[in-house]
């Protein structure tokens, strides 16, 4: 239950301090570290001569040079570029339709991989020698770069071409938490029997759907892997590049995985502030300490839920740091506090938030008036089956304190 805001303050004090005196107390790596993209020795050999398309966005950088203009420079042909969710600038609002195109700077056709046509087609496949795919992740199931690697490593199986994954860290890399998806819940924001917070690298990710045989008929993606120099899991990656325009501080990418379960409520999570997935608030809720007005904003939020109506909540940016980080896991209290406390609460939960979930489990405990411990000893079982299963696709080692 929400308490009022002088109260509840205390209460995040008192669970934080709790939490952070029960856990392992070691700091996080802070050493330098080398990306994929960052190691040209490692894969020029590989594209040179060859006809190469690039999944590829905003974050496929080498230092400030976008790939894409650094492989030009190199004299590798890259014949199509495919652009995944929020386009291949990362310029588009969450959801927003991203359409066929052409690069003005180095005039690549640009296919769209987000909307109507989410696979590369046969043709295109075809047209090339090899894929490569340098895009930076965070590490979420319902996080959408890994459900267009699906269906790339896919259409390279299928026509019998080989994948280069130039890896990047995970930022959420840190630990593995939340309930796994259940196959009938499975759509484009959850593809796989994996918790919310899966702990890989888009290249361990990418050995996972192979060694599970998770593409169609079980085909398997020929994968040449660049990895990642000086990184473990216990490496505390800040990213040089925003990975979307709603995920714009390190405080946001560490709240997204508590805080995109509110997308499947009236709860607002800040989109059309300029501090999205840091803020809660509804309208009329009484007892937060923080209110805000979600407004558009272009190439951002450009119709945000609530749009024009104040909210009222918290502002949880601190909280991300100071508790998110070193907890490792995800929060249910805000969101079975923020159903608790809703006037009506049959129209709580829209169905987008069981796809979000990956079942009807979390949100029936909640309706069912289970407690937030309750709730997370349910998905413990299925949660070290899968830790057990992530182990074999390692590229960086375990990280410390993992039960």
């Amino acid at each position: 239950m929400i308490k009022t805001s002088t109260n509840n303050l205390l209460n995040y004090i008192i669970i934080a301090f709790l939490c952070l005196i029960s856990i392992d107390s070691r700091a996080f790596k802070t050493q330098k570290v080398v990306c994929g993209a960052d190691q040209p020795e490692e894969y020029l050999s590989i594209l040179k001569g060859k006809k190469v398309g690039l999944v590829v966005n905003q974050t496929s950088r080498i230092g400030k040079v976008h790939l894409v203009d650094y492989l030009k420079k190199k004299g590798i042909d890259v014949k199509l570029i495919f652009a995944p969710e929020h386009g291949f600038r990362g310029d588009n609002e969450a959801g927003a339709e991203i359409k066929n195109g052409v690069d003005q700077k180095t005039k690549i056709p640009i296919k769209s991989l987000y909307g109507d046509t989410k696979k590369p087609s046969k043709e295109d496949v075809q047209s090339l020698d090899i894929l490569l795919f340098d895009i930076q992740d965070v590490g979420c199931r319902f996080y959408t770069y890994i459900s267009t690697l699906h269906y790339v490593m896919e259409a390279c199986a299928e026509n019998k071409k080989p994948l280069l994954i130039l890896d990047r860290p995970n930022p959420n890399g840190f630990y593995v938490d939340g309930p796994i998806l259940k196959r009938e819940f499975s759509s484009f924001v959850g593809m796989h029997p994996v918790p919310i917070v899966h702990g890989l690298t888009i290249a361990e990710y990418a050995q996972m759907i192979n060694g599970e045989h998770w593409l169609k008929d079980s085909v398997v993606c020929e994968l040449k892997i660049v990895k990642v120099k000086g990184y473990s899991h216990d490496f505390k990656y800040i990213l040089p590049v925003p990975p979307s325009p709603n995920l714009n501080t390190m405080e946001a990418v560490y709240l997204y995985p508590t805080l995109c379960l509110f997308e499947g409520t009236p709860v607002s999570i800040g989109r059309g502030t300029e501090n999205p997935f840091t803020l809660i608030g509804m309208p009329g809720f009484k007892k937060g300490n923080y209110c805000f007005t979600p407004k558009p904003i272009k190439g951002k939020s450009e119709n945000p839920p609530q749009n024009g109506k104040e909210c009222c909540g918290y502002d949880l940016k601190h909280f991300a740091n100071d508790f998110i980080v070193n907890s490792r896991q995800i929060y249910l209290f805000w969101l079975t506090g923020f159903y608790n406390e809703s006037d009506d609460k049959s129209k709580f939960f829209t169905s987008f938030f069981d796809k979000l979930a990956g079942s009807d489990q979390l949100r029936l405990k909640i309706i069912e008036g289970k407690s937030d411990k309750q709730i997370r000893d349910s998905w413990q079982t299925d949660l070290k089956e899968f830790k057990i299963k992530r182990i074999k696709y390692l590229l960086y080692g375990e990280f410390s304190g993992l039960e």
